[in-house]
């Protein structure tokens, strides 16, 4: 894939996580706390996914993706550690919200996610924006 390209769909991955905010925020308001912690991850998750594209890779696993941004860009300092742990945490919330059985999530955790992510969004929108 040609850079044209790989900007393009950077672009469109950072939308894509731009509507999961949005939509994490409709299900908090709405008291749907584990759905909202759901795409508040999604959220990171595509966001993370927009950096990727730029450096043509992709993963089949979201545990690649992860290692990828821990290897590529958290070690070399291009992003806090923070961020790092914001989205390792919010995986294993998500992963725990939907597969296990009686897993609660109360609204402070499910806004505390939110507010995570936008962060994360926002950290990963600077970073793509300074390095056009």
């Amino acid at each position: 894939m040609d850079e044209s390209h790989r900007k393009i769909l950077s672009d469109y991955r950072m939308k894509s996580a731009e509507e999961l905010l949005r939509a994490s925020k409709l299900l908090l308001d709405q008291g749907f706390f584990k759905d909202s912690i759901g795409r508040s991850y999604y959220a990171m998750f595509a966001s993370t996914r927009a950096i990727l594209a730029l450096d043509g890779k992709d993963f089949s696993k979201h545990s690649g993706v992860i290692s990828y941004f821990q290897k590529e860009y958290i070690k070399t300092q291009k992003f806090d550690v923070k961020f790092s742990k914001y989205l390792t945490t919010a995986f294993q919330d998500r992963n725990r919200a939907d597969y296990e059985d009686y897993y609660m999530v109360s609204k402070d955790e499910a806004v505390e996610q939110y507010e995570k992510a936008i962060e994360f969004f926002e950290a990963v929108k600077a970073y793509l924006e300074q390095n056009e």
